[in-house]
């Protein structure tokens, strides 16, 4: 099966120090892979690295087959401008244009699809700042959507919002996963949620990634380990 992304023996840091290290890790067609681990481990670094915002320090990262599509942590857009959930969602296709070149209809259709897609085709012209914190992210991830990605990178997407609108989201990435054949890969403390959805995880602490099962590496005695040692990721 062609990988599509690949990451080998890298690290990724800031102004020439490592944040995280021996990263080897390939990404295939399928693949839903949790993220997890305490705060500052290098998640996020990770992430920048997988996107080419933050260049390796040694390795490589190959991204021939790869198309990316990032939901960010957190997305902060002025609410004295007034955003509808289509002008959002079609921000996605402004990396596809050049110069001053307008979306097309067929843009314009695929962010209404993509709407749908998430399960809010009702909010098409509704302002986001209006939205719950769910119905914000579900939009973010339509957002996302429009590159028509095979790759999927979302950090803490659940963070914030409460227990319904986590297990919406979540259910949500499991039928792209399953359905769209999209691989995912999910940043996440929610790690009763994290059992429900993912096969994998990978297990960011102390500079280093270790990748395994879920039921392995998210076990209730792992954690009780990791939890005494103090780097564990909270338990929801």
């Amino acid at each position: 099966m062609t990988d599509l992304l690949r990451v080998s023996n890298a690290s990724f840091g800031y102004s020439g120090r490592a944040v995280i290290s021996g990263v080897d890790l390939a990404v295939r067609p399928g693949d839903f892979l949790g993220i997890v681990g305490p705060n500052g481990c290098g998640k996020t670094t990770l992430f920048r690295g997988l996107l080419g915002l933050v260049r390796p320090m040694s390795g490589g990262v190959e991204r021939g087959n790869a198309r990316i599509g990032y939901v960010p942590q957190r997305e902060t857009l002025d609410p004295i401008f007034p955003l509808r959930v289509e002008d959002v969602v079609r921000m996605g296709a402004y990396g596809h244009l050049s110069g001053l070149r307008r979306i097309s209809a067929e843009q314009r259709r695929a962010a209404e699809l993509a709407i749908e897609r998430v399960g809010l085709g009702a909010k098409l012209g509704a302002s986001f700042a209006g939205l719950s914190g769910g119905q914000r992210q579900r939009a973010l991830l339509a957002r996302a959507l429009l590159c028509r990605p095979n790759v999927l990178l979302l950090d803490e997407p659940t963070s914030g919002v409460d227990r319904g609108a986590q297990r919406q989201i979540l259910e949500l990435l499991v039928d792209l996963n399953a359905r769209d054949g999209l691989a995912v890969l999910l940043v996440s403390h929610q790690i009763g949620l994290l059992r429900e959805a993912v096969r994998e995880v990978l297990w960011v602490a102390e500079g280093r990634i270790e990748r395994g099962s879920a039921a392995e590496l998210l076990a209730p005695e792992r954690l009780d380990q990791l939890y005494a040692a103090g780097t564990a990721p909270e338990e929801d």
